[in-house]
């Protein structure tokens, strides 16, 4: 090659001060050494395997972890947190699992930065995640997040050979299901509603698949309709809207009018039953009265009838007036000169 001269080597890739240490010379100088210390490399190997098997058998467990011991690949028992023992490597084997955390699984969204205002990323890519068939066949997009912890470390990595993709399609098909039985309507004002219901579900299902873990939350995001559909919903709720209005309009004015319609029956049944009371009442006394004179009257008809007559006339007379009776035979008027006056004869 071009580099094998003398001159290429000080200007080539491998320069005299850069090239590559001789292997001869180093395992030469590795061999003077162990023969100056007097240890053979056979003892030291022996020294290097033995701290790398003392090394494998200690292991710490955090605080909220849970160590899952297999021997040669089958589980044997749980670790709990704090400094543990083990077979060395190849004979057992630790797995460790964070019991405490909380995971997060979001379906079509994907969080770009978290904080008290979290923002999402809403790609089309994920489109298919959210974009749901309602029950009156209609269209929506219903982004949300499931959040979970492991409840059982070992169902979680020996039952299910992927956990993450058998709680995603669950998520998935039971969170379809629940929207499918819901109109557009219920889809957007109901979030709350149909997230319990979903994680209920979606809760049953995992412990159905021993998957091991546990629900924490599923919350509905916002909920929306496609873009190619958004005016024509606009209108819809419009319209839906104009029509609350209207029922709004006809049961305040219907409150209005029907009590006070009711009261005013009830006012005139109350008049009319008064009136009749009173004018039974009138007609039992009347009665009562004419009973009891008509036992007097019995008992001395002449005296009553007079009595009857002069009672009648001294409730009549006075009605009719000045009245002047005169005599017709009378032939002068002179004795009538004070007519007129109070206490005047009257005839």
């Amino acid at each position: 090659m071009a580099w094998d001269d003398d001159d290429n080597i000080q200007k080539g890739p491998w320069k005299k001060q850069d090239q590559p240490p001789d292997l001869e010379e180093v395992l030469k100088k590795i061999k003077n050494w162990f023969s100056k210390s007097g240890i053979s490399g056979i003892i030291l190997i022996v020294l290097v395997v033995l701290a790398m098997i003392a090394y494998s058998c200690f292991y710490t467990i955090q605080p909220g972890e849970v160590g899952i011991v297999q021997r040669f690949g089958k589980f044997v028992r749980l670790a709990t947190s704090g400094a543990n023992f083990k077979f060395p490597a190849g004979i057992e084997k630790v797995t460790k699992v964070k019991e405490q955390y909380v995971y997060t699984e979001e379906f079509g969204i994907r969080t770009l930065r978290a904080g008290i205002r979290t923002q999402y990323a809403a790609d089309r890519q994920f489109l298919g995640e959210s974009l749901m068939l309602t029950g009156d066949l209609n269209c929506a997009l219903v982004p949300w997040v499931v959040q979970y912890r492991i409840g059982d470390p070992y169902k979680f990595l020996f039952k299910v050979r992927n956990v993450t993709e058998t709680l995603r399609d669950l998520s998935e098909a039971i969170m379809r299901r629940v929207v499918g039985d819901r109109s557009i309507n219920e889809v957007i004002t109901e979030r709350l509603e149909i997230a319990a219901t979903a994680k209920n579900d979606l809760q049953l299902a995992l412990n159905d698949a021993e998957t091991g873990i546990s629900i924490v939350n599923l919350e509905l995001k916002k909920t929306t309709v496609p873009e190619p559909v958004q005016p024509s919903f606009n209108e819809v709720n419009q319209a839906l809207q104009e029509k609350e209005k209207t029922i709004y309009q006809a049961r305040e004015a219907y409150n209005k009018v029907i009590p006070e319609a009711r009261g005013d029956a009830e006012r005139m049944i109350k008049d009319a039953e008064g009136y009749a009371l009173e004018r039974i009442n009138r007609a039992k006394g009347d009665a009562s009265r004419f009973e009891n004179l008509w036992k007097e009257y019995s008992k001395a008809k002449d005296v009553t009838r007079r009595r009857l007559y002069l009672e009648t006339m001294e409730d009549v007379v006075p009605k009719l007036g000045t009245k002047y009776i005169l005599d017709p035979e009378q032939s002068s008027l002179l004795p009538l000169l004070d007519l007129g006056q109070k206490g005047g004869p009257q005839k």
